[in-house]
């Protein structure tokens, strides 16, 4: 019997990374990842290069998983990809980009576009069709900016695509875009009838400009032979249409039932309820989900482990360098920090809308705040109170979800961010959630390749994910921590509440 194997890439915000999978145990049997940086060339723009980052990243991952694992790439099945999302890059008629890529929700550039949607469609009508409101992680008002302050590239775009369906054009010459991610191109698609919505050509841009749509585990198509030499795929090989990283990640983790929710701890939050029905709330995303009759309630932090990542570089540069901490090692050094301060971090509050905020207050003028210094205050207070406003933040999405009658029934996290086990205990204790850790974290590109086995007919359907899947941990809150962060969760919300307008007012001073 011959091998088998697939293969998964995802392109994330600070890096890209690939694992080649034996499909019928699940073994990763090589791993390769790439790290990158953002381009912010204005107050409030994110920009990724997707010919560098996205493609260039997936050229190299590609051959380096081939080579360590030592296989014929006949032998890989099928191919899948995600994303960051949603993001906008418009391309020309070859594939070939146009401007830099337009980032998901901490890319605020388009709120003036956003106001001009909702003046012209009406709130409630764009609500009614999307099962959203708009916001900074919305691709029609990007577009509309594009249109607006690029018209040159705006004329010249051939498609609209997102990260994964741009990597997919460059493997098999088609514009494709799986269910899930188009749902972020708000308010382009009527979410219930999973249709491109008439209508909007001269408004936002022409349906002929946005892809067709696919659910994520059909085939797109196959390995051309100009991305069999730059790649070393065979040619001919299948690649599915993928998806969203958050969704990947949702796979990997193991959601597969209704009420399983997937908690993702990466550069952002992610946390992904599947559901049984569409269920638009006023606060959080409703989606169309993976695969026929499901669907999602989504929504998110928009920095976590960017939150660490600027600790590390903004206010631990030295220290890193002295000890000779790299990577992952950094973050290894800087979570003993944590220990280093009491719970509640002496009188320490932080909000970490560093870019903005997603869900459940899609407020892109949101600012980061750093509240109750004193001259006791040392820096592992600082860094515990960095880390306690995730969990802050993570209930004030779960006290919203309960509002909307939206209730978990299993917790599923995962990400890197789950590697500090004292942080997941952390956050656990303040938003009062039991959490289960999958013992596979490799993330979202391991879903990527399930995805493609479901393409291939290696698996059935999501559900067949527990074939791989094991957990190997239960975070449960403590009771007497869950009291002590009470009060203090009390002062996070007031402290939005009463800074929120003077966030408006100089985020407008900087834009």
């Amino acid at each position: 019997m011959n091998p088998s194997y697939l293969l998964g890439v995802d392109i994330g915000t600070y890096s890209s990374k690939g694992v080649l999978v034996a499909a019928h145990t699940g073994d990763v049997v090589a791993e390769h990842s790439v790290e990158h940086t953002l381009s912010m060339p204005y107050p409030g723009w994110v920009e990724h290069d997707p010919d560098r980052t996205w493609w260039g990243e997936f050229v190299s991952i590609c051959r380096t998983v081939i080579a360590n694992a030592g296989i014929d790439p006949k032998h890989i099945q099928g191919v899948g990809v995600s994303g960051i999302g949603p993001c906008v890059l418009p391309v020309d008629e070859a594939g070939q980009p146009l401007r830099q890529a337009i980032l998901y929700g901490i890319d605020t550039r388009a709120s003036r576009e956003i106001a001009q949607l909702e003046e012209a469609l009406g709130r409630d009508e764009i609500f009614e069709h999307s099962a959203t409101h708009l916001s900074s992680s919305a691709n029609g008002p990007k577009i509309v900016w594009i249109k607006d302050h690029e018209p040159e590239v705006y004329a010249k775009a051939r498609w609209f695509l997102t990260s994964q369906s741009f990597i997919v054009f460059k493997l098999t010459g088609n514009a494709v875009m799986d269910h899930y991610t188009a749902c972020t191109y708000a308010p382009l698609l009527d979410v219930a009838a999973r249709q491109w919505r008439a209508g909007m050509e001269d408004l936002i841009v022409p349906t002929r400009n946005l892809p067709t749509m696919s659910w994520s585990s059909e085939i797109a198509g196959s390995v051309t032979r100009r991305a069999s030499l730059e790649t070393g795929l065979l040619e001919g090989t299948p690649v599915i249409a993928g998806t969203m990283d958050s969704a990947a990640e949702a796979i990997s983790a193991g959601v597969t039932e209704f009420g399983d929710m997937m908690m993702m701890f990466g550069s952002s939050n992610s946390f992904i309820l599947k559901t049984d029905r569409l269920a638009p709330t006023e606060h959080f995303w409703a989606l169309n989900w993976l695969e026929p009759d499901s669907f999602a309630c989504v929504g998110g932090m928009s920095t976590v482990g960017s939150l660490t990542r600027w600790f590390r570089d903004q206010l631990s540069p030295l220290e890193v360098a002295a000890q000779g901490l790299h990577g992952v090692n950094a973050y290894t050094g800087l979570a003993r920090l944590l220990e280093a301060s009491p719970p509640g971090a002496q009188g320490l509050i932080v909000l970490p809308y560093f870019e903005g905020e997603r869900t459940p207050m899609y407020d892109p003028d949101a600012r980061g705040v750093f509240f109750g210094l004193t001259l006791k205050h040392t820096r592992a207070d600082l860094y515990r109170a960095l880390l306690e406003s995730v969990g802050f933040g993570i209930r004030h999405n779960m006290d919203g979800m309960l509002a909307e009658g939206i209730v978990p029934r299993h917790i599923l996290a995962i990400g890197g961010g789950v590697k500090n086990l004292a942080w997941m205990q952390t956050i656990s204790d303040i938003a009062n959630i039991e959490m289960s850790i999958p013992e596979q974290q490799v993330g979202s590109a391991y879903g990527d390749a399930f995805l493609a086995g479901i393409g291939v007919g290696i698996f059935s359907g999501v559900r067949e994910i527990r074939k791989w899947v094991r957990y190997v941990k239960q975070i449960t809150p403590n009771p007497e921590s869950t009291a002590r962060y009470t009060p203090l969760y009390g002062i996070y919300r007031e402290l939005y509440a009463r800074t929120s307008s003077l966030m408006g007012k100089l985020s407008a001073l900087h834009r």
